[in-house]
């Protein structure tokens, strides 16, 4: 299975994930989903750096990624997948993209959000999102580092 993980988490790139979740996981590859991020060369040389050597990086929009993942491009790949929002996972998933597990790492507060745990607030348009998501039949889950007990979203939103 190409995806090991799909985590929304705001930041992307940054030491939770290239640390914790690398090691833990050991993916051969990071790809970051973002269709605004993907066109911003400087932003996307930057994200690069981060990444610990040796190990790929995609970051590009939803649109290649569902193209590059129905190709089989990443078959021999183990692929942590990065997004801001759930909204973005309900449009890979409705393209035909596996994944396995939704990760709900980090949601940043702001207006008309709840926040539901120390690294997560959520919008109604977020909590509608992952709804969806699990009625596409998919697991999410409030994971921030991998060592933590995974806890089923349900617990945080009703």
């Amino acid at each position: 299975m190409p995806i090991l993980l799909a985590r929304v988490d705001e930041r992307l790139i940054h030491g939770v994930v290239v640390t914790d979740w690398f090691s833990h996981l050991k993916p051969k590859r990071f790809m970051v989903v973002d269709d605004v991020l993907s066109q911003d060369e400087s932003l996307k040389r930057t994200m690069r750096m981060a990444k610990p050597s040796g190990t790929g990086m995609s970051i590009i929009n939803t649109q290649t990624a569902i193209e590059n993942f129905k190709a089989g491009k990443y078959d021999n790949h183990g692929v942590l997948l990065l997004v801001k929002s759930p909204a973005t996972l309900i449009e890979l998933k409705k393209g035909g993209v596996d994944i396995p597990l939704v990760d709900i790492g980090i949601i940043f507060p702001g207006e008309n959000k709840e926040r539901v745990s120390k690294y997560v607030a959520l919008s109604s348009q977020d909590k509608a999102d992952i709804k969806e998501l699990q009625n596409l039949g998919l697991k999410v889950v409030l994971q921030y580092l991998p060592n933590d007990a995974e806890q089923p979203i349900d617990d945080f939103i009703k």
